[in-house]
């Protein structure tokens, strides 16, 4: 027999209806939170933010329509610069929008980049006491306003510009623009302008020069001498086999070492007794290569001597040019061939230069005679 009876178990009766009723769960009606207030920084933030946009989206607008304006609008004229140095005679063409008399487009100045070709440049050196020369001159053997010279360059393929530096005088500075203004016929170059450092302001000048123009030659030429363009033209235009070329009135002479006299060289002790062969002051003209050299070098690479002549000689020395001797550029007289009239040996130039030069264009030897002499039967 097992040993553990199996019994069935009784189902539980169901609950009565007397039993207690088990509760059922509600939930709570939940109230509506009232909005959490915004902290009074939160706001300020927040437009803060809305004024920023607003002034971002009202520079964009701004940047977009000066852009458009920018593009459509008609680009200025540009100035012709080698750092602070200017042509003005060009810079006044296209921003005048004119033409030069004679030339069949552009004038040889399409654009800011352009070197205009020449046969020659010629800057006649100058200073700020001297506007009565400059007159003389412009009423004598150059022209006085812009349509003459360009006359004159079409004429010749020469260019004139009065060459000069920078003062410190405000003065002296507006009188010079009120200058420049009417006769557009200066290069004003990047230097002090002042006599005691004329071999800095040479340097300058023939930086400059090449910088501004592609010529053959360039001229350096005193604001007291007579010349005859037409003849200098002649004269350039010459075949040469030298491509290093130095055209002046040759001398030699012996150095001044006594500070009281008058072309004292403070640096006489490196040249000995005398001078090696240089040109005279006055006009003296460089070949196209020679003045690339020059534009191309540092400036406390070449030696300064007290005098300009002498200083510009010495570099020809060291460049190993040809030295060409044409006494028709310092000649004391008018005659058929001469080219620069100035009183050699007496004045460095012209004396009493303003009178001379009138005196001079009225003589018709000097200014109605033949470019080239008649030939001799």
């Amino acid at each position: 027999m097992p040993l553990v009876s199996h019994h069935r178990t009784s189902p539980s009766p169901p609950p009565s209806s007397t039993s207690t009723p088990i509760p059922s769960y509600t939930p709570k009606p939940v109230k509506p939170q009232k909005p959490t207030p915004t902290p009074p920084y939160s706001r300020r933030i927040l437009l803060l933010i809305l004024a920023l946009s607003i002034i971002s989206l009202v520079i964009g607008i701004a940047g977009v329509s000066f852009s458009f304006y920018a593009l459509r609008r008609p680009r200025p004229p540009p100035v012709f610069r080698c750092g602070r140095t200017v042509d003005t005679f060009r810079a006044f063409y296209l921003a005048s929008g004119l033409r030069k008399p004679g030339d069949g487009g552009n004038g040889g100045l399409a654009t800011a980049t352009d070197r205009p070709k020449l046969l020659g440049l010629v800057g006649i050196q100058t200073g700020f006491e001297s506007s009565d020369r400059r007159a003389a001159i412009r009423n004598t053997w150059l022209a006085s306003d812009p349509d003459g010279l360009s006359r004159l360059e079409q004429a010749t393929g020469l260019s004139f510009r009065f060459v000069i530096g920078q003062s410190k005088d405000a003065t002296k500075m507006a009188r010079l623009q009120k200058e420049v203004d009417e006769y557009k016929d200066f290069m004003l170059i990047d230097v002090e302008e002042e006599y005691l450092k004329l071999p800095y302001k040479m340097l300058a000048y023939f930086k400059a020069a090449f910088e501004l123009f592609e010529a053959e030659y360039y001229v350096k030429a005193d604001d007291d001498i007579y010349l005859r363009p037409d003849r200098l033209a002649t004269l350039l235009a010459k075949e040469r086999k030298q491509s290093l070329t130095y055209i002046g009135c040759m001398k030699k002479g012996p150095v001044i070492t006594d500070p009281k006299l008058k072309w004292y060289e403070k640096s006489g002790h490196l040249i000995g007794n005398e001078y090696f062969l240089h040109a005279y002051g006055p006009i003296y003209i460089l070949s196209a290569e020679v003045v690339a050299s020059l534009a191309t070098a540092r400036n406390n690479s070449l030696r300064m001597f007290s005098n300009e002549d002498v200083t510009i000689g010495s570099w020809m020395l060291a460049m190993n040019v040809h030295h060409e001797d044409n006494r028709a550029i310092c000649d004391p007289r008018c005659t058929p061939t001469s080219i620069a009239v100035w009183d050699i040996p007496k004045c460095s130039g012209l004396c009493h230069p303003v009178t001379r030069i009138r005196e001079l264009h009225k003589i018709d030897m000097c200014s109605k005679s033949p470019t080239l002499p008649p030939d001799d039967d």
